[in-house]
């Protein structure tokens, strides 16, 4: 289905995903840090509070969208497999043909040599490098048998066919290698920014940890209130369309919304099947069912409902109808970030459930819990 996406939302975006507790901290806390001696730069050259918390939060960003291009590489490496391995099989058979027709010509050449004939010499046409070459010359081709001239048709065939897979295998198995070289570059950009997000975090000091979460605290309680206005606003809409539809009902003595119903329906199964796996751990390039990365949760609920997602936020995003923020249901798909590298799955009420990130798990939270900035689209994907 074709996506329309809405307008960007204007504002400054923050640079990242939300983190875990110890290492995040929006805009709005900016000025908090700036206001302490911790956001200064240390006597003994170690980075700021804030400094720690821009690069952890950048690296965590990073990471992020790594792992969906990790996620894109290996899905498109387990199908290049697959195609490589149906051509070399393919090869397989057609080299088997091809030794047949030769094993044919052979034993022409062997009559031959037993009875002294004066035929066409048939080792020269199986050393030859250009069989169909050989053959064109009329005054040979008319003093071969029928059956002769039948098995360098077929000898000529299988092997013209046999080169053309082989050619074609080649080039598969080329591009095979070049996305295994993308899988390999993702992977190890993600482990380098996640290693070099713990090293960050490391250097803090308990008072510094303990400040961070106490921001964190706050980013929360500030998130969860921009979700109650969101929730009030779309119950009021609600409300209104159901008193209109009521109203259009009882003039026209029918009403409509059975496709309503039937979405409904799927998402509460997606849904269902996500709040099930609450509590379970954030990991990159997991799909479940004991770990999951936040397209790959997304997936996995909307297939217990019946609808087979993509497996990257890049494609998952265009899997659907994008339906504008106030309108979003509960089963709608959340994106987030200009590149479109984290996905949720609302809940209703301003809220949804999501895979945040390493060291987290699986939870509801706000859509808002990183700013409203942030928010890319809203899907509908069924």
């Amino acid at each position: 289905m074709a996506s329309h996406r809405k307008s960007r939302p204007s504002g400054t975006r923050t640079a990242g995903i939300r983190t875990p507790a110890l290492a995040t901290a929006a805009l709005t806390s900016m000025a908090l840090f700036s206001q302490t001696a911790e956001a200064a730069p240390s006597e003994d050259g170690k980075p700021s509070l804030e400094e720690v918390e821009k690069k952890v939060d950048a690296l965590y960003r990073q990471a992020e969208s790594a792992t969906e291009k990790y996620n894109a590489a290996k899905e498109r490496t387990g199908k290049q497999r697959k195609q490589v391995d149906t051509l070399l099989d393919d090869v397989a058979r057609r080299t088997d043909r091809l030794n047949e027709a030769r094993e044919e010509l052979g034993s022409f050449a062997a009559a031959q040599y037993r009875t002294g004939a004066s035929v066409p010499d048939t080792a020269t046409f199986l050393l030859a490098d250009s069989p169909q070459d050989y053959f064109d010359q009329d005054q040979l081709m008319s003093r071969l048998t029928t059956r002769q001239k039948g098995a360098v048709d077929d000898y000529v065939t299988q092997r013209s066919a046999t080169m053309k897979k082989r050619q074609e295998a080649a080039r598969s198995l080329e591009t095979l290698t070049e996305t295994q070289d993308d899988l390999k570059t993702a992977k190890t950009t993600v482990q380098t920014k996640l290693a070099s997000a713990r090293e960050l975090l490391s250097q803090l000091t308990a008072a510094e940890k303990a400040r961070l979460a106490a921001i964190e605290k706050q980013q929360q309680e500030a998130a969860d209130r921009k979700a109650a206005e969101l929730a009030k606003q779309q119950a009021a809409a609600a409300d209104q369309e159901a008193s209109s539809s009521s109203s259009s009902s009882t003039s026209s003595g029918s009403s409509s919304g059975s496709g309503s119903s039937t979405y409904a329906t799927k998402a509460a199964k997606a849904i269902a099947f996500a709040r099930a796996q609450i509590g379970k751990p954030y990991v990159w390039g997991a799909t479940g069912p004991g770990s999951y990365d936040c397209s790959g949760l997304s997936q996995a609920a909307w297939k217990a409902a019946g609808v087979s997602l993509p497996r990257t936020t890049y494609d998952q995003v265009n899997a659907g109808t994008t339906v504008p923020l106030s309108d979003a249901q509960p089963g709608d798909l959340v994106f987030f970030y200009d590149d479109v590298s984290h996905v949720g799955i609302y809940i209703g009420n301003g809220m949804m459930i999501h895979a945040p990130k390493p060291g987290a798990y699986v939870r509801e939270e706000s859509i808002y819990y990183g700013g409203e900035s942030i928010i890319h689209s809203v899907v509908r994907p069924a």
